[in-house]
């Protein structure tokens, strides 16, 4: 039997010859979307159309993921902010638990709406699971989304602040095949109140007071339990040879910790600079009328709490740790960040520097990798930033000619460099000891 014979397609063919023509697709009132997504149980909802200049970052992703989509929905759920405030971390844990499922639901709920108004969708995890094999692992970034469809504004913390509900959201997004009337747009004023409260809590110093943010130090400590930290883990677990081995190296506490977040949800271990916020009409309150009580109740108990603040060794976040919080113990990791790529390397190399370890660094490097992933690159390090450019561009002070795969096995210590260099897999032109400083740049 041939397909177009099959019962099942003769009927499909038949009711469709029955219909009325259907008419052009109007654009979905914005008024009755938001109510759809708020009956849903979002607490706010915001639209972005597609082509928005904001969102390029993103679309390619998107629309290799939902090829119709037209329209992104981003959705807000608030968190009750007195657990995200708790030195206990198992409560505030909880919260962030309880809410991320309550947003993937929502977004579900929104999908499984508009497909009974014949409205094609899609909802992407709100956190994990991520596409983690990729050097981009996630689908979307739902903090573009939602600054772009004017749900808040990006404060010196790197987190979203809602007008509302200030920090205390987590974020969902919902890939539409259809455009809305009127979307929404960024807010023209930031509700950060640029009180400087998360750069005092932070315990590894990943937020600095003039807008720097340290990613290295934060995903190694407060993500210690989440992808890069487990992976460490595990090669702990496999170099340690003994039961005692590994019992010195880590405490009963860190692998009971480990287990918790493996059967119960990855567990955050500060995210201070969410709790001690008060931005947002609903939570600015108390430190409007009474800052000092404020501090003494919501500030304090977090900058004061023993607790193991997991560092880089000689990275800035230990550096900092030991200075400011001396009464915390500092561990030295390593965070499981490794290139999987020369493009991901590149890419990686902005947001993993340490500008601590390069007060007295100036220097352009130009590299040329070759073999399986051939490409070329300029690297600026001036006034303790760093830039990267495409192409090999004015004079270096340091040449490095690297193949490809013998580069991404020397950084993830799988090669030795001299080994690279007697097998010129790795020649060097200039002032060499400027590769031990660029390395110092990058302890991770």
């Amino acid at each position: 039997m041939s397909v177009a014979d099959h019962p099942s397609v003769r009927r499909f063919h038949a009711s469709q010859a029955a219909r009325e023509p259907a008419p052009p697709a109007a654009p979905l009132d914005q008024g009755w979307l938001r109510a759809l997504c708020l009956d849903a149980g979002a607490d706010d909802a915001g639209f972005v159309e597609i082509e928005r200049p904001d969102l390029d970052p993103e679309r390619a992703s998107i629309l290799g993921v939902f090829p119709g989509t037209r329209t992104l929905v981003s959705v807000v759920r608030r968190m009750h902010p007195e657990p995200v405030r708790s030195p206990a971390r198992s409560v505030a844990n909880l919260e962030f638990h309880e809410v991320g499922h309550g947003v993937n639901e929502t977004c579900r709920r929104i999908v499984e709406a508009l497909g009974a108004h014949g409205i094609r969708a899609l909802n992407p995890p709100m956190a994990f699971p991520m596409e983690v094999t990729r050097d981009k692992i996630w689908v979307v970034s739902h903090k573009t989304v939602a600054v772009a469809a004017g749900l808040g504004r990006m404060g010196i913390h790197r987190n979203v602040i809602h007008p509302r509900f200030g920090s205390f959201v987590l974020l969902g997004t919902v890939f539409i095949d259809a455009p809305v009337e009127r979307n929404g747009h960024p807010l023209d004023g930031n509700p950060c109140l640029e009180c400087k409260l998360c750069v005092a809590a932070c315990p590894v110093g990943a937020i600095g007071a003039d807008g720097h943010f340290d990613f290295a130090a934060c995903y190694t400590h407060n993500y210690r339990e989440f992808l890069g930290g487990f992976g460490d883990w595990v090669e702990t677990i496999a170099g340690s040879g003994s039961a005692r081995r590994y019992r010195s190296r880590v405490s009963d506490g860190e692998t009971q910790s480990m287990w918790q977040s493996l059967s119960y949800g990855a567990n955050y271990k500060s995210a201070y600079c969410m709790a001690v916020c008060p931005a947002g009409d609903d939570v600015l309150g108390p430190f409007v009328t009474d800052r000092p009580a404020y501090l003494e109740r919501v500030v304090k108990p977090l900058q004061e709490k023993k607790e193991t603040l997991y560092v880089v060794a000689r990275s800035d976040a230990e550096a900092h740790a030991g200075k400011r919080f001396p009464h915390k113990t500092t561990k030295r990791v390593h965070n499981g960040l490794r290139a999987r790529s020369i493009r991901g390397f590149l890419f990686a190399l902005p947001t993993l520097f340490q500008r601590g370890q390069a007060r007295s660094l100036e220097a352009t490097y130009h590299f040329r990798f070759t073999g399986e992933e051939p490409q070329e690159a300029t690297v600026t390090i001036h006034q303790q930033s760093l830039t990267v450019q495409p192409g090999l561009v004015g004079a270096a002070d340091l040449r490095v000619t690297a193949d490809s795969r013998t580069w991404l096995r020397f950084l993830a210590k799988e090669a030795s460099l001299p080994w690279a260099l007697i097998r010129r897999k790795v020649r060097l032109q200039g002032r060499v000891r400027l590769l031990l400083a660029f390395g110092r740049c990058f302890p991770s």
